[in-house]
């Protein structure tokens, strides 16, 4: 018994041991296997950085790299003039102009130089520009090195900061954009400004040619050493920059300086709100476009109101009233459905879906010829007319005129106006107002553009404010005038010339004549559309007047508009006047000879002339 228990001791023992073993082999495996996980691990870890490094990211630390080892500097374009026409030459109204920027080291500055700073700051820039304790707090900086002190200074007064010899006063030129002109179609030119990273055309000519004006930024690439000077003896990558191109308007500086004066004029004499005068050619081309108030442009970031900036004679729509009416009649004539001697019986009102449409004054004329209609601006004559005509043709013809669409000058934020109310469901309604201006919407730019048309005998042209562009190598690209369609015969465009003659003779244009020549043009006075509500202002309107001369060939449109003037209502009184001095201006101005024989009483000449035609 003894024997059998040491036996099964000793094989306890022996199991023992070999279960030690396997578990000692066990746990040894493991280990190899965890430490070559880890090892491939790393090496996984070790050969995705590398491509990360050398594919994924490749491209920006080579960049980096050569960013290190290379300079590489822009070298940026000098921006494009634009000019205005000048008799036979050109009128420079945005140039780049060297200035220089005022500066002070407030590290090298010594204390005991303070005061004496300051002194020759006020002396020589002026003490109404220099805030004393603004420079001083400035000068105290100890370790700043670069406080600016005045910015846009002329050369000549650089100067003497430089003569003065002050350690830590520095000057660095700069180039800005300087319009010479001042205000003078500064709505029509923009200016150039920084949009939070770029200086750039903002608004105007200088905004719609930006990518002309402005040019292409060159660079210049060479290898550098470890102290960032040039290696010389390395290749240098050079790409020049391309200046801008010159732009060349075609507007004429004498026309837009004597428009802009007469228009401030009209508007501080009435009191109005604001207004616009555009003065263009036959054949769509711009000679002037004026609107007040207005703005200098050196000095654009001083403006309080930057509604300013706009032009409203492409960026305003309204609602232009009896100036329309013309177009209307225009309509009818050229659709067959009257004669300028055609005759209706005004009874002083329109009945239609409940509404009451009366003449200005409630006015009842009686038998009244088409000539008169428009003498005696009669909203039931025109009303005639276009229900002859029938909606659908009106409205066509409406939109044939260029209404509703814009007219394609190059200048920023142009508005279509609205012709909507002509558009399904048909509201007879809406036609009868529209026959007078009143529910549809134009800028002065399509007003001005309509009776163009009767000026140019029936053709629809693209305005043109652009003659040519000149690149810095000395090529043209003139823009010519562009024709669209016919939108009525010439025929009829000679006619509604001669009734807007009548309009000046015998009718409410009576002080838009000019003596000496045969003029013709239509007044306005609209009512002003309440915001928000239904229904018009009754504290406010707007005088407009639109006409062209002389009659038998016309070289010039005008349109006028006033905004809320106060001392009177009709535009008889305000935009007529304003027009008649325009267009006395531009007859003198482009020497164009009187008429020999002019009608001062009646109009009967005329009609006998389209009889026999």
């Amino acid at each position: 018994m003894q024997v059998k228990k040491k036996r099964t001791k000793k094989r306890s023992v022996r199991r023992i041991a070999r279960a030690h073993r396997t578990h000692t082999h066990v746990n040894e495996k493991g280990r190899v296997r965890f430490l070559l996980f880890v090892t491939f691990l790393i090496i996984g870890g070790i050969i995705y950085r590398l491509w990360f490094l050398q594919v994924h990211a490749g491209s920006a630390y080579r960049a980096q790299a050569d960013a290190q080892h290379t300079i590489d500097a822009k070298l940026m374009p000098q921006r494009g003039a634009i000019f205005l026409r000048e008799g036979e030459g050109y009128y420079p109204a945005a140039i780049n102009k060297d200035f220089a920027l005022v500066y002070v080291v407030p590290r090298d500055v010594r204390a005991e130089d303070h005061a004496r700073i300051i002194t020759l700051f006020k002396d020589v820039l002026g003490a109404e520009m220099i805030d004393e304790d603004s420079v001083r707090a400035k000068l105290a900086k100890k370790d700043d090195p670069y406080e600016v002190i005045a910015r846009k200074v002329e050369k000549d007064v650089a100067a003497r900061i430089t003569e003065a010899g002050v350690r830590g006063v520095h000057v660095m030129p700069e180039v800005y954009r300087f319009y010479p002109a001042g205000e003078i179609a500064a709505q029509v030119l923009g200016f150039v400004g920084s949009d939070g990273t770029t200086y750039r055309g903002r608004y105007g000519v200088e905004a719609s040619f930006e990518d002309i004006l402005a040019g292409t930024a060159g660079h210049v690439r060479q290898q550098r050493d470890a102290s960032g000077r040039w290696i010389t003896l390395t290749d240098r990558q050079k790409e020049a920059a391309r200046d801008g191109a010159d732009v060349v308007l075609t507007i004429d500086y004498a026309v837009q300086y004597a428009v802009e004066n007469i228009l401030r004029e009209t508007v501080e004499r009435h009191g109005a709100d604001s207004g616009s005068i555009i003065v263009m050619r036959p054949d769509g081309t711009v000679l002037a476009m004026a609107s007040q108030p207005g703005f200098d442009p050196n000095t654009y970031n001083t403006v309080k109101d930057i509604t300013v900036y706009r032009n409203p004679i492409v960026s305003d729509a309204y609602e232009a009233g009896s100036v329309v009416k013309p177009i209307t009649m225009a309509i009818g004539i050229d659709d067959g459905k009257v004669r300028p001697d055609s005759t209706y019986v005004d009874t002083g009102v329109v009945h239609i879906g409940g509404y009451d449409i009366r003449n200005s004054e409630d006015k009842v004329y009686g038998v009244q010829t088409m000539y008169q209609v428009l003498d005696e601006s009669i909203n039931t004559g025109v009303i005639h007319v276009e229900r002859l005509v029938g909606h659908k043709r009106f409205a066509q013809y409406f939109e044939r005129f260029g209404f509703g669409h814009v007219t394609g000058i190059p200048l920023p934020g142009e508005a279509a106006g609205t012709i909507r109310n002509l558009q399904p469901p048909i509201k007879p309604i809406q036609f009868y107002t529209a026959s007078f201006g009143q529910g549809v919407t134009m800028t002065l730019l399509q007003l001005a553009r309509a009776y163009g048309v009767l000026a140019n005998d029936g053709m629809l042209m693209t305005p043109r404010i652009v003659d040519r562009i000149i690149s810095k190598d000395g090529r043209e690209e003139v823009q010519s005038p562009h024709e669209l369609h016919r939108v009525i015969r010439a025929q009829t465009a000679r006619e509604i010339r001669a009734m807007l003659e009548s309009v000046v003779l015998n009718g409410h244009g009576k002080r838009a004549a000019v003596p000496g020549y045969r003029v013709g043009g239509k007044t306005g006075t609209a009512q002003i559309a309440k915001i928000g509500v239904s229904g018009y202002r009754d504290d406010a309107t707007i005088g407009s007047f639109a006409g062209l001369a002389p009659i038998e060939r016309p070289q010039f449109v005008v349109a006028v508009r006033i905004d809320n003037p106060k001392d009177v209502q009709w535009a008889e009184s305000t935009a007529a006047p304003a027009f008649q001095r325009v267009m006395a201006f531009l007859l003198d101005y482009y020497n164009i000879p009187p008429t020999e024989e002019i009608v001062t009483e009646n109009i009967n000449a005329s009609q006998e002339m389209l009889t026999h035609e």
